[in-house]
Order: structure tokens, then sequence, then C-alpha cells
């Protein structure tokens, strides 16, 4: 029996659980990614045609990376191994690697390699893959719930495609739950439960696109009846407790939070900022990281159209260093909600980055001889800080000379905005440097 009959015998084992008897057998079974793997799409094309291509494929659990790879191994004629990153080592790659060489030497077939959880492979067990997929002895198909950009090599990375997998939507997960109920073969037909829309639509809300934890729900719900009960929202309230909390700090998910929050604050919606802020507190993430992120936040996107938020952001900073949880949460919540209602600019952080980038690729000049040093003995033979005006000495403490070197005299880095106190900064500039600003 090779690795996934199992799940195709004729015979189901019906002690199984749910989520494995309802995997789809084909595309014509298969609910959602229709973006990947619909009628004429590129991956169903190549799968069909068995010139499977090496990829990764990516995407949350239970969005059918396994199911993908199970129908693979039913109808490639390539050699189908699998193995989890987990357990597997180098030596087990080398044994399927000469297994390979040798089958396709006599036998002319390929050899396919299901690489559960790639992500967990280290460098150098990653780097033991490199000349085999490179040289087509190995067909690579990787499975992962952590974002490959951050977990695999570069250098196997462009040997491979890489298969993003959404989160299923409430219509595929919703014809996911009502396809279990209605199968006689392979699902809860026989036993003819009812589900209510309401409960329907709650196993829908907290399975959060993962269609195993939708079928799992649903197989514990009918566990507390018998045959041909109603499942509604008092029987789940039994089974699941309280929602259950799909953020992972240390997945990819982390990384979309956070991003999320970011951009919250960025688009001035302090409820969607305390919203992404509450899911990261639940989660556990590190409390320091997250006023990292605040800060940040708070120079890059604010900047002087408040100058008051780094304030608040550094002052918030040292607070959850001092508290700790749970009342950091107080602070945070005040930052957060801070830097989202202040006004936006983000004129200084474009400014950094423009001038920094003129540093690395122009030939900006020297600094201009007045403003240099001339505290040394010897400065002023080399016309070190001649004709350098001091500002404090005239009107509004201010001169008009130049600063920048000849190469850049005509470039203005920081662009203020009309938001807020850089108004104001503006208009000071302005009466200082004319339309310059």
């Amino acid at each position: 029996m090779d690795l996934f009959s199992y799940s195709n015998q004729n015979n189901l084992n019906q002690t199984q659980p749910l989520a494995v008897r309802m995997r789809p057998r084909d595309f014509n079974e298969f609910i959602g990614h229709e973006d990947i793997v619909g009628k004429n799409k590129f991956l169903r094309k190549m799968i069909e045609a068995d010139k499977i291509p090496s990829m990764i494929l990516f995407g949350p659990p239970g969005t059918g990376k396994t199911t993908l790879a199970q129908m693979i191994a039913k109808t490639t004629n390539s050699h189908f191994e699998k193995i989890n990153a987990v357990a597997a080592g180098i030596s087990d790659i080398r044994k399927i690697v000469e297994a390979a060489k040798e089958r396709l030497h006599l036998y002319t077939q390929r050899t396919i390699i299901f690489i559960d959880e790639i992500h967990r492979f280290n460098k150098g067990q990653q780097d033991v893959l490199l000349p085999y997929v490179e040289d087509g002895r190995l067909i690579l198909i990787g499975a992962t719930t952590e974002n490959p950009y951050f977990e695999v090599n570069v250098a196997l990375l462009s040997r491979v495609r890489v298969v993003k997998l959404s989160l299923l939507s409430r219509e595929n997960i919703q014809n996911i739950l009502k396809q279990a109920l209605q199968d006689k073969e392979r699902g809860l037909g026989n036993e003819k439960f009812i589900c209510d829309e309401k409960a329907l639509l709650l196993i829908t809300e907290i399975s959060s696109g993962d269609a195993r934890v939708a079928l799992n729900i649903l197989e514990q719900a009918t566990a507390l009846l018998e045959s041909g009960g109603v499942i509604n929202i008092e029987v789940l309230q039994e089974v699941i407790g309280e929602k259950l909390h799909s953020y992972d700090k240390s997945g990819d998910k982390h990384y979309d939070t956070v991003s999320a929050f970011i951009k919250s604050m960025r688009g001035s919606d302090p409820d969607a900022a305390l919203h992404y802020l509450a899911r990261m507190l639940v989660a556990g993430e590190n409390i320091n990281f997250i006023a990292r992120r605040i800060a940040i936040c708070a120079a890059e996107d604010v900047g002087n159209a408040d100058p008051q938020a780094l304030v608040v952001a550094m002052a918030t900073v040292q607070a959850v260093q001092f508290l700790g949880m749970p009342e950091a949460r107080i602070p945070l919540a005040q930052a957060v909600t801070y830097i989202a209602s202040a006004p936006k600019s983000n004129a200084a952080y474009l400014g950094i980055d423009a001038a920094i980038h003129d540093v690395k690729t122009k030939n900006c000049g020297v600094v201009p001889p007045h403003l240099r040093d001339a505290h040394y003995k010897g400065a002023a033979n080399l016309g070190a800080g001649k004709d350098y005006v001091y500002p404090h000495d005239h009107v509004k403490h201010f001169f008009y000379q130049q600063y920048l070197p000849d190469e850049l005299k005509n470039i203005f880095y920081y662009k203020p905005t009309e938001q807020g106190q850089e108004k104001e900064m503006k208009l000071r500039l302005q009466r200082f440097w004319g339309t310059k600003y």
C-alpha cells in the first residue's frame, strides 16, 4: 500500500476522522482555490498531464496542501515518496535520491518527493536537495504553513514554483460542511443530521477558513446527538466552549496581523488598530515587540504632523517594560489610539530615504568650506569655517547661506505637508527659504 492509498480505498474505514474521510479524491470533489486548480488553470493542467513541476505549497492549515499532494500521488506515473521534515534527516533524503537515480536509469521513471512541513528542515538539509532538484532527479513538492520566503533557502526557492493557498472562503466552508452532511459513502448522509442555518454560519466563522477545523467541529457536534438530531447553537456551545483564536505569533498569520495593525494606525482607524492589538495580546505576543512597532509607526507615519506622537510612543516603550501584563495593555491602547487619531505625515521618512539613496548612488561633493570644522590649529589656513555666519546673531535667528554641497544645492529632501503641526513648520521654512518649500 502506498503512502496515500489509505484514503483512496473503496471500503473506507469509518473510524477515521470525518476530515480524513471527506478529503477530495479528484478535482470534481475539490472545493475552493479555483484560481489555482480551476479548469484550464496552470497547476491543474500540469497535474492532469503528469508534468508536475517542483513546487512549494504554502498556506494555512486546512486549505488543501496535503489533499493536492494526495491527488498528485494518485494520478502521476512517477514514483511518489512522502517524508515529514520533523522526523526525516539527510540520510533519508540520500536514500531516496539513490533509489531515484536507479529508477530513472533503469525504468526512465521520475521520482516525486513530498516533504511535509518543509520549513522544519534546516539550511543544511535544504541544501542537500538543491543539486537533485536542479538536475531533475527529484521533483520536489514541499508543504508549509510558514511563509517560504522567510523559511526556505533562496537558492532552493529559485528552483521551485511557490503556490499560495489562501484560507477557504465562507462559501467554500459551507459547501464542504453540506457535502459532509449529505455524503452517504464517506460522510454523515446515512445519519440524516440537520444543521440549522445559524449553527452552520457559526461553524464557518469559527473555522476561519480551515476545512479541517470545520469538519472536526461538525463531527464533534454529531457525537453529542442521536441519528437524525439537530445541530444548533446550543450543541455547538458544548463543543466549542469559546471562540478559537486563529492568530499564531510564530507563523505567517503573525506577520499578517502585525501588518494589519500598523496599516490600521497609518490609516487612522483606531477601532481596527485596537482589534489587531487585542489579537496580538490574546495570542501572547511580546509586548516589547508591539511597543517597538508603535514607536516606528509614530516616527514613520505621524512624524512632524504631531511630534508628540513619538513622545507618547517612547513613553509607552518604557511603561510596558515597567508594568508588564496585564496592565501594559492600557498604555499600549493609549499609544495606539493616539497615533491612529493623529494627523499623518511620512515626509521625514521619505526625506531620509531619499538622502541615503543619493549618498549611495551620486557624487554628492564635499562639505562647503564655510561649514567645515574650524576649531583645530591651522584650520583657518585651509579656509575651514571662513565666511560662516552664526544664525543666532541675526533677526529670527536665521541667516540665508548655503548648507548643501554645490552638487546638491538645488535639491530638497524634506517636503513638509499641510498636516497638523507640520503645516506651521512648512510656513516657517517658506519664510526662510522662499518657494523651495
